[in-house]
């Protein structure tokens, strides 16, 4: 199931990639991809049901800020510019949510996120490769501008999609080796595969921050024993400098300017040659009619500029030009949910973060993935929108990750309560082996109270 979901967020409905070089993205799925959606929907829901005791163990661990920011997306129906599309947004929010619910419920082991995560992306990457050799014309931007002429889309409908794959591709093996989930050749075989389609991408952001995540990964796996104990506070320390470029980049605090410096720097990307000043300015304008709502979930960016439309002033004020989003994570959620959506992702990043650091305590090596992923993401985001984008794989990426830290949590309280699922409890002496603590477990695994 999530391999098919994985597949269904990267590549365009159909395999139609000639439509990305004609009218771009389809707004609507075809028959297939419907029938897929709705099936992963209905097992999704079986499996939930199925293990409805564990589920309800689980949602009390996982963060609470996912949860309180789907009720607030559904909430913006009503006040939203284009309900219905609204509407179609969070039905595949909807989805992803209940399919990432559902992958920790079953068979679950401490390795099984990477284990399921880290192969897809690998064949989809081996894929683009081959794709791009066949069929050049349809894997390569033919577009004329600097930034896309000569770079590589591979089975993603943009480069920096398949910037974004390669960047958490080559996390996830880079990971596996320092951990030693995988020996060396593997490793380098899967690290050379997203390293390649990293840079034939020609995305400087991601492969600036695979740079960053990877040195981040040595600090936290290799670092000496002495140096742990204040890992905690560099870590709250860099997320503390993440939201605060973040909020440099909407306005709310002041030397805009200065601070978006070494971020222009570390990218490779001058704000306004790129363009994304212009598109940040055009949207904060659009913002200050909706502060605290913003305009409702997902409804802002239509499929292209439709007449008539709110985003359809970009056509006007940059020369005909339509973004298709903010290429801004933090901008793009205040613009669809206000303030009130901010205040949210930055208590879910929280919540993340501690989650990931008090699981970090308990198995160092998944609680380093977790806030790697995170790192990446955050500054991603800087520069593009994946942040709760049903538009964008990033999104179930994180959204798995973020299910997997709760039921790492999870058990190991359940281990601790219960002991391992295969130990006995020690009768009294000359009574036979009472397995109290496996049928207990079992019992809440299977659904029992």
């Amino acid at each position: 199931m999530i391999w098919v979901l994985i597949v269904l967020m990267i590549v365009p409905d159909g395999f139609d990639y000639q439509s990305l070089t004609t009218t771009g993205a389809p707004s609507a799925g075809g028959a297939i991809s419907r029938m897929l959606w709705l099936g992963l929907l209905a097992l999704s829901a079986i499996i939930i049901c199925w293990r409805a005791g564990l589920a309800w163990l689980l949602a009390h661990i996982v963060n609470p800020f996912l949860l309180l920011f789907v009720a607030l997306a559904v909430a913006s129906i009503a006040w939203s510019i284009d309900p219905s599309l609204s509407v179609r947004r969070l039905v595949r929010m909807g989805m992803i949510v209940l399919a990432c619910a559902a992958f920790v419920l079953m068979g679950w082991h401490a390795r099984r996120y990477q284990t399921v995560v880290r192969p897809i992306l690998t064949i989809v990457l081996l894929g683009s490769i081959v794709f791009g050799l066949v069929s050049p014309t349809l894997a390569i931007h033919q577009e004329t501008s600097a930034e896309l002429v000569g770079a590589w889309r591979g089975l993603a409908n943009h480069k920096n999609g398949l910037g974004a794959l390669s960047c958490i591709a080559l996390i996830f093996w880079f990971h596996a080796w320092l951990t030693r989930e995988v020996r060396l050749v593997p490793a380098l075989a899967g690290g050379a595969i997203a390293a390649t389609c990293l840079v034939l991408s020609r995305s400087s952001t991601s492969l600036a921050a695979t740079l960053f995540v990877m040195v981040f990964l040595v600090m936290l796996l290799r670092s000496a024993h002495g140096l742990r104990p204040y890992v905690p506070y560099l870590i709250a320390m860099l997320v503390a400098v993440l939201l605060i470029y973040a909020l440099a980049i909407l306005n709310l605090i002041p030397g805009h300017g200065t601070l978006m410096a070494p971020i222009t720097a570390l990218t490779g990307k001058d704000m306004w040659s790129s363009g994304r000043a212009e598109i940040w300015a055009v949207l904060s304008d659009h913002i200050r009619y909706h502060p605290f709502l913003g305009t409702g979930y997902g409804a802002y960016w239509t499929a292209g500029p439709v007449v008539g439309t709110d985003a359809y002033a970009f056509m006007w004020r940059m020369g005909s030009f339509y973004p298709g989003t903010a290429h801004n994570g933090y901008l793009d959620i205040v613009n669809d949910l206000g303030f009130a959506g901010l205040v949210l992702l930055i208590a879910y990043v929280i919540a993340y973060v501690w989650q990931s650091l008090q699981l970090l305590g308990i198995d160092r090596h998944q609680g380093a993935l977790y806030l790697a992923l995170f790192i990446q993401q955050a500054i991603t985001n800087l520069s593009e929108t994946h942040w709760f984008s049903v538009r964008s794989v990033d999104f179930v990426i994180l959204t798995l990750a973020t299910m997997a830290l709760a039921r790492g949590l999870l058990e190991h309280r359940l281990r601790l309560i219960f002991g391992e699922p295969h130990a006995s409890v020690r009768a009294p002496v000359g009574g036979m082996p009472l397995p109290h603590a496996q049928t207990s477990f079992a019992r809440i695994q299977g659904g029992g109270t």
